[in-house]
Parts: structure tokens; sequence; C-alpha cells
């Protein structure tokens, strides 16, 4: 099952927060978290370097469905890795909400970084656990819902 949810402020600085320590304590050179459609979410390291939206069409891209599918139904924590000359990238999903791509170059190493990144991992979960539960107690949906078509062709026409 799938929940859509609104990111706050304050859960936003939490994912940051929470990006910023796993790229710190695993010697990255940038994290990313990024959402089932394929946004970015939050992003802590050097992401200046990279543009992330050809990194994350040419990471996820390079996923095959086979990877996809281990990487999913794995109860353990699962991670793909894709190496290359200078830089390397691992991919996990969190909470079945997001992927979390980390990039890392020479000065770390797949033990730490995948170390890092599956206490990350838990610290994701349950931030994400908390902006479903507000999504599920939020009443902002239900405002919205009461907001017909002559409403919004009124605050045009006004």
């Amino acid at each position: 099952m799938t929940v859509d949810f609104v990111l706050y402020e304050e859960e936003l600085a939490l994912l940051t927060e929470s990006l910023r320590k796993l790229r710190q304590e695993s010697s990255s050179r940038a994290v990313f978290l990024i959402g089932k459609n394929g946004r970015q979410i939050a992003a802590a390291g050097e992401v200046e370097q990279f543009d992330a939206a050809s990194l994350i069409s040419l990471t996820t891209s390079g996923i095959t469905a086979d990877d996809l599918t281990k990487l999913i139904s794995d109860r353990e924590f699962s991670m793909l890795l894709r190496e290359g000359e200078k830089d390397h990238v691992s991919f996990s999903i969190v909470a079945k909400e997001a992927i979390l791509i980390t990039v890392f170059d020479d000065r770390s190493s797949l033990g730490l970084v995948r170390l890092r990144t599956k206490r990350s991992s838990g610290e994701l979960v349950k931030i994400f656990d908390t902006i479903k539960q507000r999504a599920g107690d939020s009443t902002d949906a239900t405002v919205l819902a009461e907001i017909t078509d002559d409403d919004i062709k009124e605050l045009f026409t006004a």
C-alpha cells in the first residue's frame, strides 16, 4: 500500500540531518534521498558537484528489474552497488518510500558505507513512520477535499 504524505519543514530538517550524518560518518561524497516519483527529497555532502537530476536518472535507469525486485523483496537490509572508475554509487530502499543513493570514492570503503547506510536507514524509517502517522492524523486532506470546482472558479473570476 502506498501512503501519500506531505513533508513538513521539521521532517525535512530531520531527513537532511540524517543524510548529513551518514555522509560524514561514511566518508561519502554525497547522499541523496529520492522519492518513488523520482524526485529528490533531501541531499547532503558535495551535492553541487553532481547534476542531481542526471545522477538520479542515470543511476535509477541502471537498476534492472531483477535488481529492483531483489532490493525490495529482501527482508533484511539490502544494497545494490555500481562501481565506477573514480566514484561508486550504492542504492538502498528506505521504508518502501524512497531510494537512498550514496556516492563515495576511494576515501571510503564499501564495508563502511554499508555499515553506516544500514544504521542510517533505520533512522530514516523512523522519520518516515512519523511522517506517515502525521499524514494519517492530518485533516489537511479533508479540507482540500471540501474545495469544489465552483470554489476554484470563484477565486479567478472575482
